[in-house]
């Protein structure tokens, strides 16, 4: 499309007020490809040919050699670049070579599943028909699973389904894990934070289902584009890959255009909302026959922007009211597939909007511009958005609509820290001791635990499909064998190619699951979820402990939403850690551009009562914490301001929601409530406001609880920057006088009983982050502070004290000493 006309058209258009701060043009890239160090058989030459792919990316080349030398490897490239082949190639040669040979594909949504199952059904047409694959999940019939578990060599499948259905059902599927060759972790960079450290324990129990019936599968994953891919797969599955990142595949032509929404008031303290923007947007670009995504970061403002959307088209253009459409997470199956059909070539659908159900590799056709609305978190992201447009050599247009926080501001004003920055770090914790306490009773469901075997001998489990030697047995204290006092112990012969998973080869669950297995043995056996017996835990008798694990969220309970206007029929379910945030009495909840009103919500029960409303508002619950020390793990010194790293003890309560009018975004009313808190441990960083610091504050009689205040507000707004992480993910507090230390005090931790590395990586990087935070604050051009600066949608105390230049100045001593 030829974006400088659409421009020059938006520009002409009664709302614009010079929104566009900044177009950036990448210009297209050409391919680069690569050789095969040996040639394919034949009939998978005939089916690359038959889908186009006579030559190979270099990328794919490499993968492919690397996966025929037998080496676990990560392919960390950029949208459309071809992954898919990169895995199935080498799969494929091996089922064909090898009958018996099995494959297990895990991908993060059943949607990237269903995809997937086309891709390989095109590929294996003709001579190499005879493959059976098929997808395994929630949506499969009874009937198609026991014969996936006959007759599948490749199966597909999510890791919830692996978590709660196959593993815990290991002795259905012998067959299967005794011949599998091949684990494929697609959308790699997917699994961090929560769901990340729950999958990276997912799969350390699929390594020792996979050595109970002999068998040592290769791990071929694929990720986007991120800053430690090798890294961050040696955390998710405990081995050591070879990384592929220099991407081959050509690229088309882009315009990438800042779009900053004016200011609605002479003080410059508040922005139009990036719903309405991305609204119009959108409208437009549909009556200008333009296909569009756009990407927001929430299910209520995805189906906000569609509500605002049809609005327009409803007065500018009726007969495209339907032809745009939500997607994200939580509709049923049937719908999710027609939204899907709708968006490909001859589908019905000119426009959609989504959240990140939609950023993964899904084939939705051939679209033309994505709408960003919000920087979606990581760079990552941005790039996976903006490529879902454009693909093949069509020239796309791609919107980034800031929104009013402090990191979407920060690159309006700095756009070439945008185009030119690198990719964060994805951050995962599989130790987290949340986590592991609830995997540790699935794991021993599936076989006994232990912790290594005798001197010169191997664990039965892991010796039959290791041929190992173990590690000498270590003394546990109390008299039980396996302790911590040997700190070195023999390995076992690594073979050709592929490195064992730690701990696999002496048989030892210690190893495998890492730090904090102790612990939570000890408190899993003294709770009575596990049993100890001749050297082994043992899961209770007629337990089934992976029902009771939700893999995307820390506690497993989830939350039946009820419309009372339809029989009480369930419309979706959320995971009942979200639920006092999400569906609290009074809250207005949207589904397919509708509004509910929550009624009712019962924890005990686990639903909530939803009916549909007619209302021009939507809520945005407020929520209080306090924060107290537990211990100190580590701290750096700057010339008397010190910054700790530690576990902190958070209790955090909804108190209340605003009532926030649609398309105006005007605050309506506050409303107070009344809602039990929640305690829970976790990682954080907090640092000293050193006294002389103190003292210039009160010089220039600044408010210095206000400075600390908008302070930790920016600091979290920021701190994206540096993680792979959300503000939402993050919490913080600040206080001139904190109960645990009598000194001035900000706290930043990771949002997540336990920590998911977050705040390990703002103690590691803090002077980096003082100094985004000091830069965004000083050059916002609000006089006392506004939303794109200090102030928090999440606030409890109304945003108050607030003081910006009391922040600034605490900030820039800070790094004077730094």
């Amino acid at each position: 499309m030829d974006t400088a006309t659409f421009l020059k058209q938006l520009a002409s258009l009664p709302g614009y007020k010079g929104q566009v701060v900044h177009v950036e043009h990448l210009p297209a890239r050409k391919a680069r490809y690569g050789q095969l160090e040996r040639p394919l058989p034949g009939p998978l030459q005939s089916a690359l040919k038959r889908v186009g792919a006579e030559r190979l990316y270099s990328h794919q080349a490499q993968a492919i050699n690397a996966a025929r030398r037998g080496q676990h490897l990560i392919l960390a490239t950029g949208t459309a670049s071809g992954k898919t082949l990169a895995y199935n190639v080498p799969v494929l040669e091996a089922i064909v070579a090898d009958r018996n040979a099995r494959a297990l594909y895990l991908f993060p949504t059943k949607a990237l599943a269903q995809d997937q199952l086309r891709s390989l059904a095109a590929l294996t047409e003709g001579d190499v028909r005879s493959i059976r694959f098929g997808t395994y999940d929630g949506d499969t019939p009874q009937a198609a699973r026991s014969r996936l578990r006959r007759e599948a060599s490749i199966l597909l499948t999510n890791p919830d389904m692996l978590h709660v259905g196959i593993l815990p059902n290991h002795n259905l599927w012998a067959g299967f894990f005794a011949n599998l060759r091949f684990v494929v972790v697609d959308e790699a960079h997917v699994y961090r934070g929560v769901f990340g450290s729950h999958v990276a324990n997912v799969l350390r129990r699929l390594w020792r289902v996979c050595a109970r019936y002999g068998a040592a599968p290769q791990i071929i994953a694929c990720s986007a584009t991120i800053a430690n891919p090798g890294e961050h797969l040696h955390r998710l599955a405990g081995i050591e890959p070879v990384v592929i990142d220099d991407d081959g595949a050509p690229a088309s032509a882009r315009d990438f255009v800042l779009w900053n929404p004016p200011f609605v008031d002479a003080a410059r303290t508040a922005r139009r909302s990036a719903n309405i923007e991305a609204a119009r947007l959108l409208a437009q670009l549909v009556q200008s026959g333009v296909r569009t995504i756009a990407f927001s970061r929430a299910r209520r403002v995805a189906e906000l922007i569609l509500l605002y959307a049809r609005r327009i088209l409803q007065d500018q253009a009726p007969a495209l009211v339907d032809r745009i459409r939500a997607y994200r997470a939580g509709y049923r199956p049937e719908q999710r597939r027609e939204i899907e059909h709708g968006l490909r070539a001859g589908g019905n659908l000119l426009g959609v909007t989504a959240t990140s159900a939609l950023e993964l590799g899904i084939d939705i056709g051939d679209l033309d511009a994505s709408l960003l609305v919000g920087y979606p978190g990581t760079i990552a992201s941005l790039w996976q958005q903006a490529g879902r447009a454009g693909r093949g050599t069509r020239q796309a247009l791609s919107l980034l609509i800031a929104q009013d926080n402090p990191l979407d501001q920060y690159f309006m004003r700095h756009p070439r820290d945008l185009f030119g920055r690198p990719h964060e770090h994805a951050l995962i914790d599989p130790s987290n001791p949340y986590v592991l306490e609830q995997h540790l009773p699935c794991a021993a469901h599936e076989s006994p635990l232990s912790r290594g075997a005798e001197e010169g001998e191997v664990a039965p489990v892991f010796q039959e499909s290791w041929g190992a030697r173990a590690s000498p047995r270590r003394a546990l204290p109390g008299g039980r064998r396996g302790g911590r006092a040997v700190a070195s112990r023999a390995r076992a012969p690594r073979t050709p190619g592929a490195s064992l998973p730690t701990g696999l080869a002496a048989g030892d669950d210690e190893d495998l699951f890492g730090p904090g297995f102790v612990s939570a043995m000890v408190t899993l056996e003294d709770s009575g979820r596990l049993i100890y017996q001749g050297d082994r835990w043992y899961a209770p008798a007629g337990s089934y402990p992976a029902e009771d694990v939700s893999l995307r969220a820390l506690a497993g309970s989830r939350v039946a939403l009820l419309n009372a206007a339809d029989g009480f029929r369930i419309m979706e379910e959320i995971e009942a850690t979200s639920a006092l945030f999400r569906v609290h009495p009074g809250a207005i909840y949207l589904h397919q551009g509708e509004s509910f009103v929550v009624r009712e919500l019962d924890l005990d029960i686990g639903h909530a009562i939803l009916e549909p409303a007619q209302v021009n508002h939507y809520t945005q619950p407020r929520e209080i914490n306090d924060v107290r020390i537990v211990r100190s793990l580590a701290h750096k010194q700057f010339d008397g301001a010190t910054t700790y790293l530690g576990t902190l003890r958070v209790t955090q309560q909804v108190i209340g929601y605003r009532r926030i009018q649609q398309f105006r975004e005007e605050v309506l009313s506050v409303v107070d409530l009344d809602l039990p808190s929640q305690t829970f441990e976790t990682v954080g960083v907090w640092w000293d406001v050193p006294e002389a610091i103190i003292q210039q504050v009160r010089r220039r009689r600044l408010d210095l609880a206000g400075g600390l205040h908008a302070m930790e507000h920016a600091a979290i707004g920021l701190l994206p920057l540096f993680a792979m992480c959300d503000r939402w993910d993050i919490g913080g507090l600040s206080t001139p006088r904190h109960p645990d230390t009598e000194a001035a005090q900000v706290f930043i931790y990771d949002a997540f009983p336990g920590g998911v590395g977050i705040a390990e990586k703002g103690f590691e990087l803090v002077a980096d982050l003082w100094r985004a935070t000091h830069d965004a604050v000083r050059d916002c051009p609000c006089e006392d502070g506004c939303p794109s600066c200090i102030q928090s949608p999440k606030c409890g105390s109304n945003n108050e004290p607030l003081d910006k230049q009391a922040a600034i100045l605490i900030l820039a001593e800070l790094l004077k000493r730094s």
